[in-house]
């Protein structure tokens, strides 16, 4: 039975409070969400062929109330890559911002890598997940790729969803699934067609000026729709970088497993310098802009993003409100604390792997938790199995007694 797709509350909420920006540059629309301080450098957000700027709204609610800038965009129609690193430069010049940390999945991660390859000096680092290197692999499993822009919108719709994985999946992946799921059917033809076409295009990421050190690679263990042979690849050309590896998550794992890609988020910012800046927070404007120019519109159609204004770098956003979530008590970001400093980095052979040391107060935790499942089990079955021991001492009783009659 097909699943009826209903949006979460948490994503309903985000909504209502983080506004969403669109600013025409040249012929292109760029739709995005701009959230935290504006004096802290951001962490922009770059989804895969089936992502848009909205499957990032987990990290954007997480971090900014952290302290943190987070800019999550859509790609916009772009053709080439060449016409990607004009085009995100462009955007970048437009809302004001010079140098960057980019965090990409899929698609993304390429793109990322790309402009920090030609444009060195306005990335700090990166953060990279189930991504690749190259597109000749994709370019082979593709033969119409020619066509592709000429392609019907339900055969590209169909086309991207197959290379999502059907099937069971734990709860948490399966709700990550029918929301990208949900955020294709919002994507036009030529959106769709234009990054299936910068996906089978032919390019390769050269070696980065930036260093290992700066870049994470972040996977998961499961199974995505990168084949593990390209993930080999990215290890093996940044050797110094920074593993975090997840048990599971599957394709999307900023959706099935947030708690832990915002950690990991984190734990790279910190390493590369960036501080959050929690006493910023409360400073951020009740419109919500944080970042760039904005001008108020409730609209909310994604066909009216695609005219042309001629360049005008004025962006237009949902109704402004206030910040996504409530200030944390004190004791949430002690957690959070004492959660960053559990975490150690371990060198495996040259290898660098991100593992979790539980605390105290954890153990202490699973070690009352255990207690309480011990005691559940043991009254169990001591109700359970009660009134099947009366059931056979009756009948024993019952049979002795007739047996000594007959005797």
């Amino acid at each position: 039975m097909k699943r009826v797709f209903s949006a979460p509350g948490d994503y309903i909420y985000f909504k209502s409070q983080v506004p969403l920006h669109r600013i025409p540059i040249g012929t292109k629309q760029w739709r995005y969400y701009d959230f935290g301080p504006k004096v802290v450098t951001p962490l922009i957000c770059l989804p895969g062929t089936a992502g848009t700027a909205d499957v990032y709204y987990k990290q954007i609610m997480c971090l900014s109330m952290k302290g943190y800038r987070v800019i999550s965009v859509d790609i916009p129609c772009v053709w080439n890559h060449q016409e990607w690193i004009q085009s995100f430069e462009k955007f970048l010049d437009a809302i004001d911002v010079h140098h960057i940390h980019l965090y990409g999945t899929s698609l993304g991660g390429f793109l990322a890598q790309l402009f920090a390859q030609h444009r060195p000096r306005r990335v700090k680092s990166l953060i990279l997940s189930n991504t690749f290197l190259e597109t000749r692999s994709f370019a082979a499993a593709m033969p119409w790729a020619p066509i592709v822009s000429w392609t019907p919108s339900f055969l590209l719709k169909r086309y991207v969803l197959t290379g999502i994985r059907d099937g069971p999946h734990e709860p948490f992946i399966a709700d990550s699934v029918d929301f990208v799921v949900s955020q294709v059917e919002t994507l036009s033809r030529d959106e769709l067609a234009s990054r299936l076409t910068l996906t089978v295009d032919s390019a390769s990421v050269k070696p980065l000026l930036l260093s290992d050190s700066f870049i994470t690679i972040m996977d998961t263990n499961d199974y995505s729709a990168i084949p593990q042979q390209l993930k080999d690849q990215l290890s093996e050309r940044y050797p110094g970088a920074r593993r975090a590896y997840l048990k599971t998550g599957g394709d999307f794992p900023f959706l099935s497993r947030p708690d832990e890609v915002n950690l990991h988020l984190q734990l790279h910012l910190r390493r590369v310098g960036l501080e959050a800046q929690p006493e910023l927070v409360q400073s951020i404007p009740k419109d919500g802009t944080g970042g760039g120019p904005s001008k108020e519109n409730d609209k909310e159609d994604r066909d009216d993003e695609q005219k042309d204004d001629g360049g005008n770098p004025e962006s237009n956003s949902e109704e402004s409100q206030p910040s996504p979530s409530a200030p944390e008590s004190s004791e949430s970001h002690g957690l959070d604390e004492q959660l960053l400093s559990n975490a150690e980095i371990h060198y495996i052979d040259q290898k660098d792997s991100i593992i979790f040391k539980p605390s105290a107060m954890s153990m202490n935790q699973h070690g009352a938790a255990a207690g309480i499942l011990l005691q559940s089990t043991w009254e169990f079955f001591i109700f359970s199995l009660l009134p099947l021991y009366v059931d056979s001492l009756y009948i024993y009783s019952n049979n002795a007694w007739k047996l000594r009659q007959l005797v």
